[in-house]
């Protein structure tokens, strides 16, 4: 006679969890999340997007671990999605001198604050460019500013180059000081 195995122990149905008890774990799974990715708005949309999977039906609560495990388990895997899914664009392997990692990407425009300070001392220069007399003005602004040659310079200013070179000397010395 053939014997049969045991049934298996089934597990009693368990309801999903509320929206109470989510929210009830949020902040740890954020500060988990953030400890792991070193960026904490991207570690609240990672919770977000748990959440969201919890809430749509996507990843069941069977009752058989804690709901904070469970929970911590599927933000696990919504970060190694997320690893998976950048580890071909984005380098997470340069260092600084140090041999410490960078986790800082910096934009290579100018902040705001620095084009604001870029702006006024450009505005500065050109007032001290239109304070100086006329003769070093005028050789200061076709050479310098226009990028004209020595010789279309001196051309049009009916002048020598020595005295050309005289006057940019002197127009960058009062600039300077």
């Amino acid at each position: 006679m053939l014997q049969t195995a045991p049934a298996l122990a089934s597990f009693p149905p368990v309801p999903a969890p509320d929206w109470a008890q989510l929210c009830a774990q949020r902040e740890y799974l954020v500060r988990f999340a953030a400890r792991r990715l070193l960026d904490p708005a991207l570690a609240e949309d990672l919770v977000h997007d748990v959440f969201e999977a919890v809430m749509t039906g996507r990843a069941r609560f069977a009752g058989r671990a804690a709901l904070r495990s469970w929970l911590v388990a599927v933000l696990k895997n919504k970060i190694v999605d997320l690893i998976r899914e950048r580890s071909g664009h984005d380098s997470l392997d340069a260092c600084d001198e140090a041999g410490a990692a960078i986790h800082e990407f910096e934009c290579p425009q100018p902040r705001p604050d620095e084009r604001a300070e870029q702006r006024q001392r450009l505005e500065r220069a050109l007032a001290r460019i239109a304070a100086l007399p006329a003769g070093l003005r005028q050789a200061f602004e076709h050479r310098v500013l226009r990028d004209e040659s020595t010789e279309e310079v001196c051309s049009a200013l009916a002048i020598s180059e020595d005295n050309l070179f005289v006057r940019l000397h002197r127009a960058r010395r009062q600039l300077a000081s």
